[in-house]
């Protein structure tokens, strides 16, 4: 019985966090299958060994986001924690926990000293050079430990004594600027040394400052001017301490990027880099005083979630030329971030980087992207051979065009880094069908993609937003995929940030916000998108386990539903006459109208309100708020009833006669009666067919279908729709070479041109919604209750699958569940990680039953 290294909250590196009094999970590795936790010892100790805390033996099985046992932390005050439990089958606690080390940051405003600089450069008329920011200081003695605290309005890279800071990409990251600014705490104890050092700072101007946003976009949304923000603090092994914060006495210069932008890429001229800028001695002729400049507009925070990383390299797996002589690298898979070239060549010469996702007609396809130019420019200095890869930017991109490359290119020059959310893997499938393993391996790519520091729809084009109605209908796969529960986390606070700030306290289309209250003539209240007020909070407490996380969103859950219950009373019980997106993007949708849908957008608002009042009067329940839980199963009773009243027959049959209607209602438990359910699954049935198993969903239907089918009585009509490869089917793409998930069904059309609509990206992930079934229905593998405390294990075998296979690190260790066909037998394999149990129903079988922890494997 080994327990691992506990953790805080959710963080992977708990450094610098913001919770005074952080939970606690931990994991029990052990071979004694039906193993269950019965009690728990924590210890709280300081560096020095010292105890700080302790809970003594607490009886309980609780394991994940356990209460801190001790008084709260301070500001900068580094513990370290052991576990140990105590288990069924002996009286014997098992061994102390390895120690985790944590440490907060600055909890309070009064913490920070320093002061914003700026170059004093406005970024308003257009994007300036980045700005060099330094000031030289003196160590006087021995360093026992050095902490920077660093944010800025804008993007930054440290440096400290010629040395880069950490290992971040494009830190601070974005946040709602007027509510919330993240900084980060770097240990830069190694980085000092006795006499004179130097600190130093690289400013773009990320997304606070650059053009964000589609139709051309906006600059200077948050700002006109870029800002730095850094305190460093030294302890010096006598006990004193030391200050060097940002202000006045800092020094302001420009460089070699001369240009830095989100959308349209980066322009760098070697030639200007200033040697030795952030090392001491550096001569600071020509650099300016840095100006002060006003405190941020939102509050600082520390992260709830990982950084942005580099997190893998890929080489070019061809290289071509295009019918026109243009050089192209293909590097064999759709992916986010940069290019990272290795070149020599006379001082002055130019390389240029064009990036898209596809080829059309043989050449870059660039029209895609619509305003983003996506394009890096490098001047080479001239000495030697050279490096270079953006800062500031980052791309989705398969093919890379390079031009003026001095002399034959070898492709073992240029390496793409892959950039996101240094996100944990928590899931895995694999089947016997290689077109549906490829098509997970794509939804897997497509959420690297689009986790970028907050949920995107697309890399590529001018947009790159944080959609709410993407983020909710994929939450259920991203959560398997991935431990996602601190990026999300985070986001969710600026959602409720802006939500709340709105006078109707509508969550807004993309968070940050930073569209219009209307775009295109469509308003910012629409349902599916808004509803991610209420819904992703669910499924992460749902999939991590995390009532703290439903409090803290309670206030905005509750308020979309008492707005939305506002326009429905208005519409006589419906929402009605609303330009909805509704199911967007069903593909028989114009390329210019993706709203129009064969699903009426009434509906479809009216059976999410019904989804939502249901959450959270059960959201209510969990937390002890008893009225409000009889409220809102009560209004969900009502909406549930104008639903029935207004879209269905008493024979199940639904005014919008479409897939995603059908699949609304089975999956919303919007039909009363048996007959209007065997109707409704009967007609989902018949659609189906007459489609020929062509998928016929948009965002609202595509994650539910499959599910409306077996709930139908139909599996075997979901595994067909799965594995049909004609246009418009999830394998349609995977035959036509993707590797990532399209925007649309037929992004790309069949002749291999692209899909003439202005909105056509080859990343986006919502339609890849689907894996949450292959998942939970085809491999069998989901939870039974919040954080995978139960399993459920029920597996749907299907025609054309031989093998299906799950797995999911869980709160409490991996679960695995899978079946194979062995001649006219069926082999269901089961792993239930300790301290959980699991419902297992069988192919076949009336009635589940229980198995506690350890390997299983059953045949039938």
């Amino acid at each position: 019985m080994h327990v691992t290294t506990p953790v805080f909250e959710h963080h992977r590196e708990p450094l610098g966090i913001g919770a005074a009094e952080p939970r606690l999970s931990w994991r029990t590795a052990t071979d004694a299958e039906g193993w269950q936790q019965t009690a728990y010892e924590v210890r709280v100790c300081a560096e020095d060994g010292t105890e700080l805390a302790g809970s003594g033996r607490v009886e309980s099985a609780e394991s994940v986001l356990v209460p801190w046992p001790g008084p709260a932390l301070r500001s900068r005050q580094r513990v370290a924690v052991r576990v140990r439990v105590w288990g069924t089958g002996g009286d014997e606690p098992s061994a102390w926990s390895e120690p985790a080390h944590a440490e907060t940051g600055l909890l309070s405003p009064e913490d920070w000293t320093a002061r914003p600089i700026t170059s004093g450069r406005s970024q308003s008329d257009g994007p300036q050079p980045a700005a060099l920011l330094r000031r030289e200081f003196t160590v006087r003695g021995p360093v026992a430990a050095a902490r920077l605290y660093i944010t800025a309005c804008g993007v930054y890279e440290a440096e400290l004594n010629g040395v880069r800071v950490g290992d971040h990409v494009l830190a601070p990251g974005w946040t709602s600027y007027a509510h919330r600014l993240r900084y980060q705490t770097y240990d830069v104890t190694d980085l000092l040394r006795e006499g004179p050092n130097a600190v130093g700072a690289l400013l773009g101007e990320g997304w606070y400052a650059g053009r964000i946003g589609f139709n051309g976009g906006r600059r200077a949304i948050w700002g006109e001017q870029t800002a730095l923000l850094a305190q460093l603090e030294i302890a010096y092994a006598d006990g004193t301490r030391e200050t060097v914060a940002t202000d006045s006495d800092w020094r302001a210069a420009t460089g070699p990027l001369l240009r830095s932008e989100i959308y349209d890429g980066e322009v760098y001229d070697a030639r200007l880099e200033r040697d030795g800028w952030s090392r001491p001695g550096h001569d600071t002729t020509g650099w300016s005083p840095a100006e002060e400049t006003a405190p941020p507009a939102g509050e600082l925070v520390a992260p709830t979630g990982p950084p942005v990383r580099r997190v893998q390299t890929l080489a070019p797996t061809e290289v071509i030329t295009t019918p026109s002589g243009r050089t192209v690298l293909d590097f064999g898979q759709n992916l986010v971030g940069r290019l990272r070239i290795t070149v020599s060549g006379p001082a002055g010469h130019t390389v240029t980087l064009r990036h898209a996702e596809v080829l059309e007609d043989g050449e870059l396809g660039v029209r895609p992207l619509r305003e983003a130019e996506a394009t890096d420019v490098y001047t080479l200095r001239g000495e030697g051979t050279e490096t270079y890869e953006p800062r500031f930017t980052f791309h989705g991109f398969r093919y890379a065009e390079v031009t003026g490359w001095p002399g034959p290119l070898d492709p073992a020059d240029v390496r793409a880094v892959v950039v996101h959310t240094d996100m944990a893997r928590t899931g895995w499938f694999s089947c016997s069908e290689p077109l549906v393993e490829r098509l997970h391996e794509n939804v897997v790519w497509s959420m690297r993609g689009n986790f970028l520091d907050i949920p995107t729809d697309c890399p590529q084009r001018d947009e790159r937003l944080g959609w709410t109605g993407d983020i909710q209908v994929f939450a259920p796969t991203a959560a398997f995929l991935y431990d996602c529960s601190g990026m999300l986390a985070g986001w969710l606070r600026d959602l409720s940030a802006e939500q709340l700030a709105h006078p109707e306290h509508v969550p807004p289309l993309v968070v940050p916000d930073v569209i219009p209250p209307e775009f295109d003539g469509f308003p910012r209240a629409q349902a599916v998108w808004a509803d991610v007020a209420v819904l992703l909070p669910w499924v992460l407490h749902q999939r991590f386990g995390d009532l703290g996380l439903l409090r803290d969103q309670y206030p905005g859950m509750r308020a979309w539903v008492e707005t939305a219950a506002r326009y429905a009373r208005e519409g006589g019980g419906l929402w009605r006459d609303h330009h909805h997106l509704g199911d967007w993007l069903d593909p028989t949708a114009p390329p210019d109208r993706p709203e129009a849908a064969r699903t009426d957008g009434d509906l479809v608002a009216g059976a999410y309100l019904v989804r939502s009042a249901e959450v959270l009067a059960e959201t209510a329940r969990l937390l002890g708020e008893t009225d409000d839980a009889l409220r809102y199963d009560a209004l969900a009773k009502e909406a549930r009833s104008a639903f029935q009243e207004e879209f269905v027959t008493p024979a199940g049959r639904l005014s919008s006669d479409a897939q995603t209607a059908y699949a609304l209602a089975l999956c919303f438990a919007l039909l009363p009666t048996g007959r209007q359910r065997a109707g409704a699954g009967a007609r989902l049935a018949a659609i189906v067919r007459d489609a020929d198993f062509r998928i016929a969903t948009g965002f609202a239907g595509t994650p539910l279908i499959c599910d409306a089918l077996c709930e139908a009585g139909e599996p075997e009509l979901a595994y067909r729709m799965l594995l049909e490869q004609g246009c418009p089917s999830w394998l349609y793409p995977v035959t036509m070479g993707a590797t990532t998930i399209w925007e649309r069904w037929d992004s790309m059309l069949p002749d291999g041109t692209i899909n003439p609509g202005e909105m056509t990206s080859f990343n986006h992930y919502a339609l890849g919604a689907v894996a949450d079934w292959l998942h939970r229905t085809v491999a069998g593998l989901a939870p039974a209750a919040p954080g995978w405390r139960r399993l459920r294990i029920a597996p749907v075998p299907g025609s054309g699958l031989d093998h299906a296979k799950a797995a999911h690190l869980t709160p409490y260790g991996r679960a695995e569940a899978g079946w194979r066909r062995d001649g006219d037998r069926l082999v269901v394999e089961v792993l239930v990680p300790p301290n959980t149990r699991a419902e297992v129903q069988l192919p076949g079988d009336a009635e589940p039953f229980e198995v506690g922890s350890g390997r299983h494997t059953f045949r039938r």
